[in-house]
């Protein structure tokens, strides 16, 4: 009888981060779906939450010697993931000229997947917090967090110092941190895992 090794995910990360094929298709395998259903269950469209996936695996490919083995790889993957859908429907209301947060409120409906209305309570409380933050800062906020624009990148889209958007993105996380640990230890969990990075 044959025994099929079953390998842990430092050492699938670590051999990713040699190049190794195998190791990648591995990983791939056991994340694809768990992912595809995150992005399904708020996308609605099984080709956007297709197209994420596919992000989040090149992205991993692309960075791959950049991996760490001594932390989670499943928060870096639904981070990746995460910010895909995000900007999924950044882009979405502005060709629709449809409001992020309505377009997230018909994705509450008809899915299984685990926690997702902890989740969805989550991300629409961020939404508002965005909100209430003072108009430049919450430019930068989105640019920086959303975007994924670099603090030069920012600078000359708004004409400030990449030192003013420093401090509005240090102003913006401390307001954010302070605001989740008051909801709850999942509160704290979202904001560490899907906001402070």
């Amino acid at each position: 009888m044959k025994v099929v090794k079953t390998y842990t995910e430092a050492e699938l990360i670590s051999g990713i981060r040699k190049d190794n094929h195998d190791s990648f298709q591995k990983i791939f395998e056991r994340y694809s779906q768990p992912l595809y259903r995150f992005s399904l269950s708020y996308l609605k469209s099984k080709e956007a939450a297709e197209d994420v996936v596919q992000e989040v695996f090149t992205k991993v490919w692309a960075n791959r010697k950049e991996l760490k083995t001594n932390t989670s790889f499943q928060s870096y993957i639904f981070t990746i993931a995460f910010n895909s859908v995000r900007k999924y429907f950044n882009k979405l209301s502005k060709v629709n000229g449809i409001k992020h947060e309505i377009l997230l409120e018909f994705s509450r409906e008809a899915t299984n997947f685990d926690n997702r209305n902890n989740f969805q309570l989550l991300l629409d409380k961020l939404d508002k917090l965005i909100e209430e933050m003072p108009d430049k800062r919450k430019q930068v906020f989105i640019k920086k967090k959303i975007e994924e624009k670099s603090l030069k990148e920012i600078a000359e889209e708004l004409s400030i110092t990449p030192k003013t958007v420093e401090y509005h993105i240090t102003e913006a996380m401390k307001f954010l941190k302070k605001e989740f640990e008051e909801l709850s230890v999942k509160g704290l969990i979202f904001f560490y895992l899907f906001i402070d990075k």
